[in-house]
């Protein structure tokens, strides 16, 4: 029998098989068992470096830079900034982000709650179709590697593990505090291109993210026709490139 600090180290059910096979089958030798109990953990070992190999692929990915094309106001006119998406800060994060404007799902979308003291957020389609689409398309969360420090982009999501979809927020203040929360930032908006995000319509929280899922812009334009919007988003740099 393994002592019990070796025991702590062995797979459930690793165990079970030995003594299950042995006392119902005297003739099963101990060597015939334990090269079954040898397969069965060198089959769960290749499943975790498998995994393990999946996680370090997408994490191995080259920086990519993505554009985004904005109006935050009538007397400012059009403007633009650009993101910085680093795969090895949260490798999922940056994999549907890439998805989602390559798909051009930000294209024509508006920046729906702004708190200067916090951070600005967007990322709910004009139609709501899509919305229903990607909100029922979760992805698993990323390990919290980089700090959200003011400029740098993260993925919103609620309470509940793994319920990362379509929105994002820019933290306008160092935020430190969300990551202990899970929240794993996965790009920083570059040179100057905070001048352009400050400048983003203070509408504060009054538009209602429901009516936005279920409504899109229609709500938006009707009620709030002020709002900050993205005009197009797009890969400037494509990671086959870097």
């Amino acid at each position: 029998m393994l002592a019990p600090s070796k025991l702590a180290h062995v797979p459930p059910g690793l165990l079970i098989p030995f003594q299950s096979c042995h006392s119902t089958h005297p003739a099963v030798s101990k060597k015939h068992v334990k090269f079954f109990m040898r397969g069965i953990f060198t089959a769960r070992m290749r499943l975790l470096m498998l995994a393990g190999l999946a996680v370090c692929c997408l994490s191995a990915q080259p920086t990519f830079r993505v554009r985004f094309d904005v109006e935050t106001a009538a007397t400012d006119g059009p403007g633009s900034f650009e993101v910085e998406v680093h795969p090895e800060w949260s490798p999922l994060g940056a994999e549907r982000f890439a998805a989602l404007v390559q798909t051009g799902f930000y294209d024509d979308t508006r920046f729906f709650r702004v708190i200067p003291s916090f951070m600005v957020q967007f990322g709910l389609s004009g139609d709501p179709a899509l919305n229903a689409k990607w909100r029922a398309n979760q992805i698993k969360d990323d390990p919290v590697v980089e700090s959200n420090k003011p400029g740098y982009m993260t993925f919103a999501k609620t309470g509940a593990p793994n319920s990362r979809t379509t929105q994002l927020f820019i933290n306008y203040v160092d935020n430190a505090r969300l990551d202990g929360m899970g929240f794993a930032p996965f790009a920083k908006v570059l040179g100057d291109g905070m001048a352009v995000v400050k400048k983003i319509y203070n509408c504060g929280e009054k538009p209602n993210q429901g009516q936005i899922q279920n409504e899109g812009n229609a709500y938006l334009d009707k009620n709030f026709p002020e709002l900050s919007k993205i005009v197009k988003a797009t890969i400037v740099t494509a990671k086959e490139e870097i």
